[in-house]
């Protein structure tokens, strides 16, 4: 007898032989060089459109009618300068830089006069198939997003989920986009999401909004950047937030996160959807204080793709509550599986296997290289688990050094590496639990 369970897709098979051969080499990866966008030399002052930075009136229109202007002439820089421009939904054209002078603030009109309110509210600065955009300049845009939060876990009294938040800045099936300089904090929702685009560059971008925990005002799925598409670079910035310090979903390749610090938030994650691919991604050169989790992807049955090629190197993480968290097991129904701190292998060999299908995780080639690690009292080390149906395949810890107080778990891997690491607990140094899984060790150090 055949056992469902282990019948692969024929759609799968072309993946999984690839994974099989496929290096988990950083150089191997292709460089990430967004082409800049292209913009004219020309500038339209916000202010001889009407705009007034008085912290009273509203710019929504007079900010409107100056990017329609720009795009009117072929492209330009909308500049806004010297004060407080409150503002509600406004629409980027191709060509057009919308630039906050230092000590400016453009600020989202507050969630009692925000147009829609909170059944269907605009994102405040989007773009939809356009090409060569920008934000820049040294100033801040700021959501006032803290009364917003609260909905992030209420009902609509009509419909079973949850109201609607705008996103701050919302980009989709755009291209050549870049965002620089500017100070992003306390969005309703998502501070930076694009959607099907390319060529996006984030450089020395501020994120900030209160953690998740935060006692006095928690912001709620307040993630700095989330992003789907090709050719993505992430370098420079300083973000804290209450949700995904950085996510991506499928369909989304070619991405490089270098230099940049983290604090609150639940770590730079890929998931929980990855329908399609997630590919190419590196990370590198980064530090982590405080977060979450340094490192998580995460997804689950019914929303898996195929990610490979991923590499974490150069990271330096401080009081984290994981360093590495990798499991497919994101929206499991029991609560001794939703407990990853203290998942242990018996519990994980009993998670039960499900007929392979069009949305089963497949997870292969993931490098963690030069990574140190102190971790919160009472966590673990890291946790990577897959399926019993689809385990993960070729993970590779090189020069790690976490030290926690629980163990490292290790659960349906397949071909396991770790090498010239330290992984220290109270059972010893590199005590890896695991089930179900070939692990091998080799340490060079003492």
């Amino acid at each position: 007898m055949i056992h469902r369970a282990n019948v692969i897709p024929l759609r799968l098979i072309p993946l999984l032989m690839a994974a099989a051969i496929m290096p988990c080499a950083k150089g191997d990866l292709p460089p990430v060089h967004p082409a800049k966008p292209l913009i004219p030399e020309r500038n339209f002052f916000a202010e001889a459109y009407g705009a007034k930075g008085d912290g009273i009136s509203t710019n929504t229109a007079s900010l409107q009618k100056a990017i329609d202007a720009a795009a009117l002439a072929g492209g330009g820089t909308v500049i806004l300068t010297n004060g407080i421009y409150l503002c509600g939904p406004i629409r980027m054209a191709s060509r057009i830089n919308l630039c906050v002078k230092e000590g400016t603030v453009l600020r989202m009109l507050p969630m009692d006069q925000y147009p829609g309110g909170t059944d269907n509210p605009e994102n405040f600065v989007s773009a939809r198939g356009v090409s060569d955009i920008a934000i820049s300049g040294t100033g801040t845009i700021d959501g006032q997003g803290a009364p917003w939060w609260p909905l992030a876990k209420m009902k609509t009294d009509k419909k079973s989920k949850t109201r609607n938040r705008p996103r701050m800045i919302a980009i989709s099936e755009c291209d050549r986009i870049l965002i620089e300089g500017i100070h992003l904090e306390n969005s309703p929702m998502f501070h930076i999401a694009t959607k099907k685009s390319s060529n996006f560059t984030l450089q020395g971008v501020s994120i900030l909004a209160p953690a998740s925990t935060n006692p006095v005002t928690p912001s709620h799925n307040t993630d700095a950047c989330d992003v789907s598409g090709t050719n993505i670079l992430i370098k420079d910035c300083n973000i804290s937030v209450g949700d995904d310090n950085f996510t991506c979903g499928g369909d989304t390749a070619d991405v490089l996160i270098t230099n940049c610090t983290y604090g609150s938030g639940h770590g730079v994650s890929i998931g929980s959807y990855t329908r399609g691919a997630v590919s190419n991604i590196t990370v590198s050169d980064c530090t982590f204080r405080d977060t979450d989790n340094g490192i998580r992807i995460k997804t689950d049955r019914d929303r898996g793709g195929f990610v490979h090629d991923i590499t974490y190197t150069n990271l330096r993480m401080t009081n984290v509550r994981c360093p590495i968290l990798v499991y497919e097991a994101y929206r499991a129904t029991n609560k001794i599986h939703r407990d990853l701190n203290n998942l242990t292998p018996a519990i994980a060999a009993d998670y039960p296997a499900q007929p392979v299908g069009p949305l089963t995780p497949v997870f292969s080639n993931l490098v963690f290289k030069n990574i140190t690690a102190t971790v919160q009292p009472g966590r673990r080390a890291g946790l990577i688990w897959g399926l019993p149906e689809m385990p993960i395949s070729n993970v590779t810890l090189e020069n790690v050094e976490i030290t926690a107080d629980k163990p490292f778990g290790i659960y349906f891997v397949k071909n396991a590496r770790i090498l010239n690491s330290r992984i220290r607990t109270p059972e010893g140094v590199n005590h890896i639990v695991q089930t179900n899984s070939t692990v091998t060790i080799i340490s060079g150090k003492p």
